[in-house]
């Protein structure tokens, strides 16, 4: 039998603790059997998971689908005749940095509830139905859900299931808030209304009490009395200015404006001048007789006869005219008014104007005190009614504006749950997402590169100790390097 070479012939080895840690030879085939043996152990360690993977691990379809919410919001504002301006918004979904919508979608796909609609709708148990996989896009308003199933078309059923309980949950959410909303302002609504019915009782009671309407009526009797009180000022002026030519006339003439009426009446009466003409002959003649013969002479006492006859005709003529008593009529002046007619008809008119301002002045005296004692009267229900309709202005325009804002906030639907729509509906696979044969066949050559590295390693690990004692041997003592030789 040839002999080998010196270089590859194999010589036993004693295997110590120091050899097994630093090695062998590099050209020791000696260690081939036992790498080849660790190699084929760690091989087979590797390899028999990966297959029985292989072949026991059951087929799953991956079905996928993706979410958006879009990023801009609405907003609408209408105005309301006499009632005022109502305003509906809806802010961006990301408009808030302490809320993130798509968080809340996240979590609410992996919700209990829906979980178990969905699995209800397509005829599994709960526990069954899987939780499904929700990814979000950073800076986006984008959400990715995956959901696996034993069959493609399961797959997508379950996705479809899980896209309608999540909406239908929605709509339940937005649903009860709008509910809640309103019953919160129909409370409020309540109370406006039951503030608003309260002053306008109010109002109605204090007009029926005192017959005053409005604010506007009372300051519309201030206005009229101010203006009665200006107009009486007026009068009163002119009443004294009347009353002042009357008593000039009178000092002229020497009369009464009543006596100056009922001479310029009698004058104008024929009859009553025929006798004034004759008292006057008689009289004129009894002074003639009166001169030339003594009182008790018989043409005198004839003369004073005519005389007082035509006095006493005409002292009753006169009283029949003008009604004066006999003493009234003593004062008359009988003798004919010649050039005082017109002084005598200034007094009379002049006293006629007067009269008359002085019933007039009376009269507006009375009215106006009346309007005084009526403004007194409606001073503090004026005041009183100014507030109550100021308060009911108020709650009026609060119930209003209530109203419209609880009509309009109905159209706010988004508010607290954003619009979300489907971007790419439930896909079919076409393929088994798992056992992914190209990825575990990937894994078991990886391990085994990995696994002949290492062995690698080993071989080649007396060299590269050797190394490092060599650049550090005041660590390794001389005795300990003999040995291992």
């Amino acid at each position: 039998m040839p002999r080998l070479p010196k270089l590859f012939r194999h010589k036993p080895a004693q295997i110590s603790p120091v050899r097994l840690l630093r090695g062998g030879r590099l050209l020791d085939r000696g260690r081939l059997p036992r790498y080849a043996l660790i190699f084929l152990l760690g091989s087979a360690a590797l390899w028999a998971p990966i297959g029985l993977y292989l072949a026991k691990a059951p087929l799953r379809y991956r079905t996928q689908m993706s979410l958006i919410l879009p990023g801009s919001g609405a907003s609408a504002s209408v105005n309301l005749d006499r009632i005022g301006q109502a305003s509906s918004s809806s802010s961006s979904p990301f408009a808030s940095s302490s809320v993130s919508p798509t968080e809340t979608y996240k979590r609410l796909l992996g919700a209990e509830r829906i979980l178990d609609a969905a699995a209800l709708s397509v005829g599994v148990a709960p526990e069954a139905f899987g939780k499904p996989r929700v990814e979000l896009v950073d800076q986006t308003g984008l959400i990715h859900v995956s959901l696996t199933d034993g069959s493609a078309e399961g797959a997508k059923a379950r996705g479809d299931a899980l896209l309608a309980a999540f909406f239908t949950e929605i709509e339940a959410l937005r649903s009860d808030e709008i509910s809640m909303r309103e019953i919160s302002a129909g409370d409020a609504i309540s109370e406006y209304r039951t503030s608003v019915q309260t002053t306008r009782a109010e109002i109605s009671a204090l007009q029926r009490a005192t017959g005053l309407v409005s604010g506007e009526q009372y300051r519309a009797l201030a206005a009229e009395t101010d203006a009665l009180g200006e107009r009486l000022r007026d009068l009163a002026a002119t009443l004294a200015e009347k009353t002042e030519a009357v008593r000039a006339l009178q000092s002229a003439l020497r009369t009464t404006p009543a006596l100056a009426a009922a001479a310029l009446r009698l004058h104008a009466d024929t009859e009553f001048a025929a006798l004034a003409t004759r008292m006057a002959e008689q009289a004129a003649e009894l002074s003639q007789v009166q001169a030339q013969f003594g009182a008790r002479h018989p043409l005198v006492t004839t003369a004073q006869g005519g005389f007082e006859a035509a006095q006493r005709e005409t002292m009753l003529r006169a009283a029949v005219l003008t009604g004066l008593d006999r003493d009234a009529l003593g004062g008359l002046d009988l003798s004919h008014v010649g050039n005082r007619a017109a002084l005598l008809s200034d007094l009379v008119t002049a006293e006629a104007e007067r009269a008359g301002l002085a019933a007039e002045v009376a009269a507006m005296s009375e009215r106006l005190e009346r309007a005084e004692a009526r403004r007194r009267e409606l001073l503090e229900p004026a005041a009183r009614l100014e507030d109550l309709q100021r308060d009911f202005s108020v709650a009026e325009a609060v119930f209003a504006s209530a109203m419209a804002r609880s009509q309009a906030t109905k159209t706010d639907l988004y508010a607290s749950y954003p619009l979300v729509q489907v971007l790419e509906d439930p896909s079919l696979p076409d393929a088994p997402s798992s056992p992914n044969r190209l990825m575990a066949f990937a894994a078991g050559v990886a391990g085994t590169m990995f696994l002949g590295f290492g062995l690698f390693l080993g071989w080649v690990r007396r060299p590269l100790i050797d190394r490092l004692l060599a650049s550090a041997p005041e660590r390794a003592p001389a005795p300990i390097l003999a040995a291992a030789e």
